[in-house]
């Protein structure tokens, strides 16, 4: 049986390892990471990061338990923590696998969360608080610049919709580079420390199979979710150079009834890594909000 352990990649942290059924890569785990706190009045959070990424924003942890939160985040399967030798990273068929992973952090955590998701993550958890098994314990939804379209022209597009369609039949097809480089690097200017291991500056092979799966997730949100949770959707202007935030801006509002849209001009693509004062308005309208959304629950 999985016990927590002191994290190894954050000091004062603990993670627990997540066992699952084997899948087309052999043994899965997820690793679910968490800010040890002696009380959470606000009860609990649970984060979800971007592709190509992992839970590495102490900071963020800090400011959600200063605020009265138990704070969790969650290294889905084949990222960060979670990834193994013998997997292809960063890497999934559909983007359903991960709602595993998200159902037993819930199991886990014992309680309804604050659920929040960075990008691809963003993407994930709102597909999640609509038809995950566990959405009824999602009381809110945080999206830190989810990944809701392409930025990318329209021919460019094209071609990516081609490739998406070979990845139906040969999931395995790559492209090698997956990031600009220069936004891993501007972090990395910015002073944010982590491990390029997981997080490396061009990112992991783009495998035309996940290609596929983003596309198939893309076609669902903009459908209409119909979430009934209260939603806050941020984004950043131009400064963001991974997104659009006019697409954030457009596909946030068909979540549900109750989504609000905020913007950050200035801000990092991962808006909790911006410059403090950006990053500091980020945290209080995300804490004013909260608070208001949980006092409309209850």
């Amino acid at each position: 049986m999985s016990a927590w352990r002191p994290d190894t990649l954050l000091q004062g942290f603990e993670a627990l390892e997540l066992d699952f059924p084997d899948d087309y890569d052999g043994p899965v785990v997820a690793t679910l990471v968490r800010l040890p706190a002696a009380a959470a009045p606000r009860g609990a959070a649970l984060y979800v990061h971007g592709f190509a990424d992992y839970f590495f924003q102490r900071h963020m942890a800090e400011r959600f338990a200063a605020e009265g939160y138990a704070f969790h985040a969650l290294d889905l399967r084949k990222h960060g923590r979670s990834l193994r030798p013998h997997q292809h990273p960063n890497f999934c068929k559909r983007l359903a696998e991960y709602y595993a992973d998200i159902t037993r952090a819930l199991e886990e955590i014992g309680e309804p969360v604050l659920l929040a998701g960075h990008s691809t993550g963003g993407l994930v958890c709102s597909l999640y608080a609509h038809e995950g098994e566990r959405r009824h314990a999602v009381r809110a939804l945080w999206l830190n610049g989810p990944f809701f379209d392409w930025r990318m022209p329209d021919w460019k597009k094209a071609q990516l919709h081609l490739a998406a369609a070979w990845g139906r039949f040969f999931p395995f097809l790559k492209d090698e580079r997956s990031l600009r480089v220069d936004y891993v690097n501007s972090l990395l200017d910015e002073g944010w420390e982590f491990d390029l291991r997981l997080k490396p500056p061009l990112g992991f092979p783009i495998y035309f199979g996940w290609l596929g799966a983003i596309t198939d997730a893309h076609a669902r949100v903009r459908r209409g979710l119909g979430l009934e949770c209260p939603v806050l959707s941020m984004h950043s202007d131009e400064a963001d150079i991974v997104l659009d935030w006019r697409d954030i801006a457009r596909w946030s509002r068909v979540l549900g009834e109750r989504v609000s849209v905020l913007g950050f001009p200035g801000g990092m693509h991962d808006l909790v890594l911006s410059r403090p004062p950006i990053r500091e308005e980020v945290f209080r309208q995300l804490f004013a909000w909260a608070e208001r959304a949980v006092a409309l629950e209850a």
